[in-house]
């Protein structure tokens, strides 16, 4: 009985790892501060018919509304309660984005933020997206309700109650991240909670969430947490379909916490992923593009079929967590189109794409003074609609993302380089992707392993019918194509794939 047990806990916590997606999609993307009505109208023209298998939302729960300084982005990140209304929208907006971002293919992960409640010093009174009373001195969250026989005051053992040491790791876990307030998840009442808002969205129809800030929570916790929840709503989902889970477990190495102890019950975020290839995209340390032969778990990384990956995301491309000033982001528009079709060729990990908005940046001594900026919002701090005619939708992305569902499951293959910065590699029979990364021209022929054809290049532009906006490269019976890459060019790759084929 004791084996049975243990077998199907053991098969519960890895059906965890399956993000459920559609459609021979492969890739999500995270929709930073978007409105519930932006995302439900994303999904439905854009990201369902450009293959996105789902969506990150921002957290949904009720946060404090701060005004010092003014509306930030990380008041999200402070609940306080599980109210679902938020700068994005109501709980009716909110079950009316699911629904349709559901019913034209696409999931939805929500970011759930359980590990904390609001900062200590938030104070009292009503100052909340749902405009519900609190009162930070006194650990009180009546809506929850939570009090302050919830929290882990009495665990921690420094002198302020924050972490002052990150090789501590019951500091780690039992005391303060940056002031927050930090909850008691081993007591049943508090992970009952926990569980009942997780279990709200799950029946609205989310497929998963994004766990915000698990290495500041014991592995056992969570795991009861996640053992409460839901099957998926099987109005979108099959019988018995466990919610993804993925967690944001910083782990670069140097701490004694590490990522591999929350595997077995989802995903984690690989942040090494997104420092390292800004590194070498950047030529920093002499790195070379001729490196990533064996990227992936040769450089360390956890194991494949555990990570998530992305370029940058919420908070390194302002500087905060790990990478410094190595992440790419969308200021380096160049690079950072290199790097998204780089991971999206590649077969490492879940790739996530990130959407974000733009801030006037503010350097001083190496430090975006700007970096709290929230998303453009009304003088009383509800976001605005996201004009899409000036998103930063990338077509490198969208195309990429389509190159990676075609090349799903193929071994990568005929790798090449010249020694340096100029790398190629197939994903089996269908797909090539060619990159120069140097300060001169490539020009040379390569085995593609594709079937002889003209092929339509997706970086330059796209199949429309039987013609090519852009690039076309013709391969031969033998499997070889010539390419040409201008070191100068805007965007210095070259990508084709089957469904490409003219």
């Amino acid at each position: 009985m004791k084996l049975f047990f243990l077998a199907a806990l053991l098969g519960l916590s890895f059906s965890q790892h399956d993000p459920h997606t559609k459609h021979g999609r492969t890739s999500i993307v995270h929709l930073f501060e978007w409105r519930w009505q932006d995302i439900a109208q994303e999904c439905e023209r854009y990201l369902a018919p450009n293959g996105y298998g789902g969506v990150q939302i921002s957290p949904p729960s009720e946060s404090i509304v701060l005004t010092t300084p003014w509306h930030p982005w990380w008041q999200r990140y402070q609940p306080i309660s599980y109210n679902l209304c938020s700068r994005s929208g109501t709980e009716a907006e909110l079950k009316d984005m699911i629904t349709r971002c559901n019913n034209v293919g696409v999931n939805i992960y929500v970011d759930a933020v359980i590990n904390h409640m609001c900062g200590a010093t938030g104070g009292e009174g009503k100052h909340s997206s749902c405009g519900t009373f609190f009162n930070a001195n006194s650990e009180d969250f009546p809506s929850v309700p939570y009090s302050n026989w919830d929290f882990n005051d009495w665990k921690c053992s420094t002198s302020t109650g924050d972490i002052q040491d990150y090789n501590d790791i019951y500091q780690v876990r039992d005391c303060r991240l940056v002031s927050l307030l930090d909850l008691a998840l081993e007591k049943d009442y508090v992970r009952s909670k926990v569980s009942e808002y997780m279990n709200k969205l799950i029946d609205m129809g989310v497929a998963g969430f994004r766990v915000d800030a698990c290495k500041h929570m014991w592995p056992g916790d969570l795991n009861a947490v996640y053992s409460n929840l839901n099957n998926l709503n099987t109005q979108w989902f099959s019988s018995g379909s466990r919610p993804f889970i993925y967690q944001e477990v910083i782990d670069l190495g140097g701490e004694p916490i590490k990522a591999s102890e929350y595997y077995g019950m989802g995903r984690v975020t690989e942040f090494k992923y997104s420092a390292k290839l800004g590194i070498v995209l950047r030529k920093w340390d002499n790195e070379k593009l001729r490196y990533l032969i064996n990227w992936g778990e040769g450089w360390g990384f956890m194991p494949s079929d555990k990570a998530v990956v992305f370029v940058d995301n919420h908070d390194n491309q302002r500087g905060h967590g790990p990478g410094g000033a190595s992440i790419l982001t969308f200021w380096d528009p160049r690079l950072y189109k290199m790097a998204m079709g780089l991971m999206l060729a590649h077969p490492y990990g879940l790739t996530r794409v990130m959407s974000s908005y733009r801030w006037n940046r503010n350097f001083i001594n190496g430090k975006d003074e700007n970096d709290w900026i929230g998303p453009p919002s009304y003088s009383d701090g509800r976001t605005k609609p996201v004009p899409i005619n000036q998103t930063r939708r990338v077509e490198t992305a969208g195309n990429m993302v389509i190159f990676r569902n075609v090349v799903n499951g193929q071994l990568l293959v005929n790798w090449w380089d010249n020694g340096n910065n100029q790398i190629a590699f197939g994903r089996g029979n269908r797909g090539f992707i060619v990159i120069n990364n140097d300060d001169w021209n490539l020009d040379t022929s390569l085995n593609t392993g594709l079937p002889s054809g003209t092929y339509c290049d997706v970086i330059s532009g796209q199949k429309e019918g039987g013609s090519c906006t852009g690039k076309q490269v013709h391969v031969g019976a033998d499997g070889h194509a010539h390419f040409t890459i201008s070191n100068w060019d805007e965007d210095p790759f070259i990508a084709i794939h089957v469904d490409a084929k003219l």
